[in-house]
């Protein structure tokens, strides 16, 4: 039998074992019961069924693939297909056929529907054999193992994963995209690691060693295709025996067991789906890494953040989208690497950052490097299926024309002062010799079909320049041939043809066949006419077929020959492709710059300075709305900021565009903002938004206290953790009481810079007791029951959280609206979650103590550090702009968001020891945005502002 059928008896050997059958694979019951008697087909077939006892068998009959029984009602229902039946003197079998040359798109149905794909093959000419065609299973396909453009995304990755556990609880890692031929190996110390590392590679499908079953995503969302397997697989002896097939000494290239075993896995069972019995060539670096040598993103993070998927309702744009300005599918699949995993190399973060800033100041030659790269077909995947001996005539000339473009893109690059790009350019090799090779052999436009002749230049070869001569002035003899015996026997009607069947003839219609020569030999007779056929004519035909065939032949010779010759040079075309996949990213980068008036930002050399954002933007939400309002963001190493404020006024966006701008910085990427100083974070945590696992065991309170947990476990003093509504799961008093040893334990232990959104407005007194802690709000306007909110980051504790306006804005009934309305006003339930808290439990309603006239208020107060209302605001900081626009209004029973001293010069007002009119409040602040300070007089300004004083009172 064939190879294929030998790798799957190697598999056998080492104890490779899939997935258990099921209903609709493995050998059919009914053909299992008259085995004996079966035909010699169907017997072929339920050998093959029960060699691939977990796939779908597709059998090869003519020009279909045909699954038989329970296989073949799947097949009809899921493809959309015809369900006929077999009738033999064994029985009546269903059957169900898909068109071989139409497959890709039923594939994909079927992949889609998570089964696993046999497809056996005639691996024998028919019409070569004496009796019943061999036939064997040449590739399986699963959900890792994809290979085909037309069952992929075009670029994107598709990992095959396996894990394999070390006897001291380690884990090693091994990923393959089988269609790029990317690999890489790496370890992690414990589950919580693994779910991390697995969140990040997404895996299409997971191999799972001896000891690590019931393993799940760490979100509790993603849905991982597992692969059951025998633990024999992961045997270290199985596993250096395949592994000597890529790397010189795997035992020492591999730094533990674990990979090793792992990555010997993940390319056995590769070359098994790809029918290979040996290595795959084009798999030729198998690169290791250690995931802390890039900015760690888990699962939480990475969903929160929205960077590849948006999973609220109406789900939208995400970081991925905003960024992927790139031309070809290499610069995609690129840039989706550098954003799963950003740079924590300050160095790289630079070279990048460089190359970057040299792209945006070169707009001309930016947008022509992008046009031309636009010609850019997937190499990585191309060479996949030269190295596989599957690559098409179209698929050399994609690889031509790929090159082709190579000296242009080196030209344009040297345009470009500095050296920022110069080792982009120089790793542009344009690979002369291998499109000299392809432009002389392939045609420019060949045809489907490598086996129908037509494919390779005749000047390519002598031999096939003789034939292809031979052939065609056959042809031309036939050509004249009509025009001639038209003269030679004066009928008119006489025509020259030919056809699939009979061949080369002459036609005579039957009011003419009188006028026949004899010397014409009749071939077949029609209704109106008969066809003959001369010996000269004869000749000529066996002649140009004769000649055409051993053309066709030497054809496909000659193209496989060609084929393995460029397969030769697959690393040189690896690397190739990965210098234009990184250019095209950096064009990426450098687009979105430009376009989104992104500034460069300056990259610290240590977390020690913190994060200093002037003017900061969401990159994502900019671009959905018709207005965005900027935001500082100065947060310095250690700090932690409490924000408060009313829901939907920007407490979310504002805590991951800052998270947002520290990850673009970390790709290499210009950041949206006016300015920017940031440095290099080693993790973001994030805990934002209300999530369940019930599958799991995991309420949204406990998947909220397990992301909690993490990051009081795993955060360093150079991380970013942003929290969003901590402890909001459970009681007040429990929560509140979460909350503040939350943010006691990560400014007293961890040091991590940290955003704190909370609506526990008792929070806020923490930033009187420790240094380190300071507030944040964002403000809103109320007039009546309307509230206005005006996206603003501003100094102190906000006053209200607005949540009864809100429900209304929402369209919560009136009914209920004005029942909580007079439920808050009647003190019935606790407010701003004070109630069971030591922090904030005072209720004092008395405005504070005024400072000295030359003391400075403390940032984080209106007045003195000591007792102080809960929703009173805090005093002016330098951290953040202070628009002059902003202010609050309250109700009768709250004091103004913003204390007395800001208006009054930094000294409390003794006359204002009451209230504020809600009225007077806005009038004043109308009054002074409409004031033109630079026109009046020191005396006119005293008056006016007494005057406004006045009205205050």
């Amino acid at each position: 039998m064939s190879r294929f059928l030998d790798i799957s008896e190697v598999f056998m050997l080492v104890g490779f074992c899939l997935p258990f059958m099921t209903s609709v694979t493995g050998p059919p019951e009914t053909m299992m019961e008259k085995q004996h008697e079966l035909t010699p087909m169907l017997s072929q077939y339920l050998e093959l069924c029960s060699q691939h006892e977990d796939a779908l068998v597709l059998f090869q009959v003519g020009d279909f693939y045909e699954a038989f029984c329970e296989a073949a009602e799947v097949v009809a229902r899921t493809c959309e297909v015809t369900l006929t039946q077999r009738e033999d003197s064994t029985g009546t079998y269903p059957m169900a056929g898909i068109p071989i040359d139409n497959a890709s798109g039923y594939l994909k149905r079927l992949v889609d529907a998570d089964y696993r794909i046999a497809l056996a093959d005639q691996i024998q000419d028919a019409a070569e054999a004496s009796g019943l065609v061999d036939r064997a299973v040449t590739r399986v396909i699963t959900p890792g193992t994809v290979v085909d453009d037309e069952l992929l995304e075009a670029g994107t990755t598709n990992y095959l994963t396996s894990v394999a556990q070390s006897e001291s609880g380690t884990f090693g890692i091994a990923a393959i995209d089988v269609s790029t031929g990317e690999c890489f190996v790496t370890s992690v110390g414990d589950r919580a690691g693994l779910s991390e590392e697995l969140d990040r590679i997404a895996p299409a499908e997971l191999l799972f060693g001896p000891s690590v079953a019931d393993f799940s995503s760490a979100d509790g969302l993603t849905a991982w295709s597992v692969t059951d397997t025998d633990p024999a697989l992961f045997d270290r002896g199985a596993a250096v025996s395949c592994l000597s097939g890529y790397l010189a000494d795997p035992a020492d290239r591999l730094e533990t067991d674990a990979e090793l075993r792992a990555a010997g896995a993940v390319l056995s069972y590769a070359e098994y789906t790809q029918g290979d019995d040996g290595s795959l060539e084009y798999v030729s670096r198998i690169r290791r890494y250690d995931h802390r040598e890039h900015l760690r993103l888990d699962a939480a993070a990475i969903q929160s953040l929205e960077l590849f998927e948006n999973r609220g309702l109406g789900a939208g744009e995400t970081l991925f989208d905003v960024i992927d300005e790139t031309s070809c599918a290499l610069g995609r699949r690129c840039l989706n690497r550098w954003l799963r995993r950003p740079l924590v190399d300050r160095e790289a973060i630079e070279q990048r950052l460089e190359a970057v800033a040299a792209l945006t100041d070169n707009a001309v030659v930016r947008t022509e490097l992008r046009e031309l790269l636009k010609d850019a077909y997937d190499l990585e995947r191309l060479v996949g299926r030269i190295s596989r001996g599957r690559a098409t005539p179209r698929d050399l000339r994609s690889l031509h024309a790929t090159l082709a473009v190579i000296p242009e893109l080196r030209e344009k690059l040297a345009e470009i002062d500095g050296t920022a790009l110069e080792g982009h350019r120089e790793r542009l090799e344009p690979l002369t010799d291998i499109a000299d090779q392809i432009d002389s052999a392939v045609v420019d436009d060949p045809p489907m079909e490598l086996t129908e002749g037509g494919v390779i230049r005749p000047t390519y070869d002598d031999t096939l320049a003789d034939l292809r001569s031979t052939e065609q002035a056959g042809r031309q003899w036939v050509a004249e041939l009509e025009a001639h015996e038209r003269e030679r026997t004066g009928i008119e009607s006489l025509s020259v043809g030919h056809n699939q069947v009979h061949g080369y003839y002459i036609e005579v219609t039957n009011p003419n066949l009188d006028s026949v020569p004899e010397a014409y030999t009749r071939r077949q007779t029609l209704k109106n006419s008969e066809r003959f056929y001369t010996p000269e004519l004869k000749a000529r035909e066996d002649e140009i077929f004769g000649a055409a065939e051993r053309a066709d032949s030497l054809e496909y010779e000659l193209f496989c020959s060609l084929r393995e010759k460029v397969g030769v040079e697959t690393e040189r075309i690896q690397r190739l492709a990965t210098a234009i996949a990184e250019l095209d990213a950096l064009c990426s980068l450098a687009t979105v710059a430009a376009d989104g008036e992104y500034i460069r930002p300056t990259i610290r050399d240590s977390t020690a300075a913190g994060i200093d954002i002037e003017g900061g933007r969401h990159p994502v939400v900019e671009t959905t709305q018709p207005s965005f309002v900027p935001n500082d963001a100065d947060l310095s190493a250690g700090e932690v900021a409490i924000i408060t404020g009313p829901n939907m006024s920007g407490k979310s966006t504002y805590m991951r565009q800052v998270a947002l701008t520290c990850v673009l910085a970390q790709i290499g990427s210009f950041v949206p903002a006016e300015a920017a100083e940031l440095p290099v974070l080693d993790r973001i945590f994030t805990r934002v938004g209300a999530s369940d696992d019930i599958a799991g065991g995991h309420s949204t309170f406990m998947r909220e206290m397990s992301e909690l947990t993490e990051i009081l476990h795993d955060g360093t003093e150079n991380s970013l953790v942003l929290l969003d509504e901590v402890g909001r799961g459970t009681s007040t008093a429990d929560g509140l009481a979460i909350a503040q040893a939350t943010t006691e334990f990560i400014h007293d232990e961890l040091g991590a810079m940290t955003l704190f959104a909370t609506h526990y407005h008792g929070l806020t007194n923490l930033a009187d007791e420790r240094e380190g802690i300071f507030n944040l709000h964002f403000a809103a306007t109320r007039e009546g029951d309307e509230v206005t909110f005006l996206h603003r980051i501003a100094p102190g504790a906000s006053s209200a959280s607005y949540g009864i306006e809100v429900a209304r804005m929402a369209g919560v009934p009136e009914t209920v609206v004005e029942r909580a309305n007079s439920v808050v006003a009647s003190s019935e339930v606790p407010v701003d979650g004070t109630a069971g808290s030591s922090v904030g439990s005072s209720e004092s309603s008395q405005p504070p103590a005024d400072p000295a006239p030359n003391e400075e208020p403390d940032r984080n107060s209106g007045g003195t550090d000591t007792e102080r209302p809960n929703e009173q605001t805090g005093a002016v900081d330098d951290r953040v702009s202070y628009p002059d626009e902003e202010f609050e209004t309250a109700d009768s029973d709250d004091r103004v968001s913003y204390p007395a001293e800001e208006f009054f010069g930094g000294v409390g007002d003794p006359a204002v020891d009451e209230p504020l009119d809600e009225e007077s409040i806005v009038r004043v602040a109308v009054a002074l945005r409409s004031l033109d300070v630079a026109s009046m007089t020191p005396l006119e300004a005293l008056n006016t502002l007494d005057e406004l004083r006045t009205t205050l009172k």
